[in-house]
């Protein structure tokens, strides 16, 4: 009884298997909005000055510094943030704060 079912079963899948199937007709992909941007203008500049005491890495994003690595000769690193763009910066150890993400979306 079980290969008759499976007999029965095979024959009506096979002409559906042998169908060639015909890919849909997909619409193009719509066009890229005007305002975005290159992956070059989203990378940050990084700028090092080398000084008698520590190394000083500067990041820019389109031109503000928004941050400032410092590796002191003597002691651990430490960096400098702007967190509002004020252009104030705050010391971060990176010991102790925790801070999360923020990514900025959009600008308007």
């Amino acid at each position: 009884m079980r290969t008759l079912l499976s007999l029965i079963a095979v024959m009506i899948a096979q002409p559906l298997l042998a169908a060639d199937p015909k890919p849909a007709d997909l619409p193009p992909p719509p066009p890229l909005p005007a305002a975005t941007v290159d992956e070059a203008t989203v990378q940050p500049e990084v700028t090092i000055i080398q000084k008698e005491d520590a190394t000083y890495s500067e990041y820019r994003l389109r031109g503000k510094l928004y941050m400032i690595r410092v590796q002191p000769k003597v002691g651990p690193e430490y960096y400098l943030h702007d967190d509002d763009g004020t252009g104030q910066m705050v010391r971060r150890d990176g010991q102790g704060v925790l801070r999360p993400p923020m990514w900025v979306i959009k600008r308007f």
